[in-house]
């Protein structure tokens, strides 16, 4: 399969510090429509064998150099080879138009990251997970029904981005009416795009940030337009999607056969997120009248909120302990 050659920087651009006990260079491969992916690989010092490994993407509109870096960072000091990767159309990967997503695209994104883990010499194919985090934790739910191969999924502080593109933030909008006027004004966006010739951006995180913001754009803005985790190529730093970028999302729903997923699930949120209800409906749909519950949990992390599963949010949100234990269970160690 014919790679892209993609321009990727050499120097350490990441919103964290690059840890001394693992190993880092710039990785690239093609998914199943040609798209060349560009990722960061994290390996143990001085690992020997096969490796148990996990893929990173996340959060919906970040690269990898913010919180899927860090996450595969510090599974990669805990033995887990890793691998981040932005996403079709963004970041340092392929594909044109830029800032465009697609649920089919990205699943298999997940997926071709997969392909890329079970062939290194160094990765035992049998032992290997996903995370994802905001929009990308309902991604990987969806890749894990699909992925046999996935043995193991974390999804952390998860969006579906299928529901929430649908139905607005917290199902504000979910009627015939209001789902009939946001299509209409996408096919509009469609004619304005073609005869400016270009794709108009819908804009990243506010900013400057209103006064009367709700808690949660606030707890965006906090990560994505601060030095704790601004980053030149995030689109939620910059200018965004295009506007009509996540269209396909709307009647495309995601997570219909994932309580056929007979792999282990943990869904972790925040206690304080916005988001919550999607974490708890999704574990709630996985294992309602499933053969396959008993390996789902759901993890709820007490105060924390959104983007607290990001980072950690200076107060140590992110539960890597449980992470640790949770792969290492249904991974295995190193063979």
């Amino acid at each position: 399969m014919k790679k892209e050659e993609l321009k990727l920087t050499a120097e350490w651009d990441k919103t964290f510090p690059k840890s001394e006990k693992v190993d880092h260079s710039k990785v690239t491969f093609v998914n199943r429509y040609g798209i060349t992916l560009a990722a960061d690989l994290y390996v143990p010092k001085n690992a020997e064998g096969k490796l148990p490994a996990i893929a990173v993407c996340g959060p919906f509109g970040a690269v990898k150099e913010q919180a899927a870096g860090l996450y595969a960072q510090t599974m990669a000091e805990r033995g887990f080879l890793t691998v981040a990767f932005d996403p079709s159309f963004t970041g340092e990967s392929g594909g044109e138009p830029r800032f465009m997503a697609s649920p089919d695209i990205n699943t298999e994104d997940f997926m071709a990251a997969v392909d890329f883990l079970s062939t290194r010499e160094n990765v035992d194919p049998e032992k290997i997970g996903i995370i994802g985090i905001c929009g990308w934790g309902g991604l990987a739910i969806n890749a894990a029904a699909l992925d046999t191969r996935i043995k193991a999924t974390a999804a952390m502080t998860m969006y579906d981005m299928t529901r929430v593109n649908a139905n607005g933030y917290f199902d504000a909008e979910d009627s015939e009416e209001a789902r009939y006027q946001k299509k209409a004004a996408m096919c509009a966006q469609h004619l304005a795009d073609l005869k400016a010739g270009e794709y108009a951006l819908g804009g990243g995180v506010v900013d400057p940030l209103p006064e009367d913001a709700p808690f949660f754009v606030k707890d965006y803005y906090d990560y994505y337009k601060t030095e704790r985790g601004y980053h030149k190529r995030s689109l939620n730093s910059n200018g965004g999607w295009n506007v009509i970028g996540c269209q396909s999302f709307m009647n495309q729903p995601i997570l219909k056969y994932s309580c056929e997923i007979r792999s282990a699930v943990l869904v972790v949120h925040g206690e304080k997120a916005h988001s919550l209800y999607f974490g708890r409906d999704a574990y709630a749909d996985m294992t309602r009248d499933s053969k396959y519950a008993e390996n789902k949990k759901l993890l709820i992390i007490p105060d924390a909120s959104h983007t607290d599963l990001y980072d950690g949010g200076g107060k140590n949100a992110i539960p890597f302990d449980k992470l640790e234990k949770f792969f290492g269970e249904n991974l295995g160690k190193r063979s």
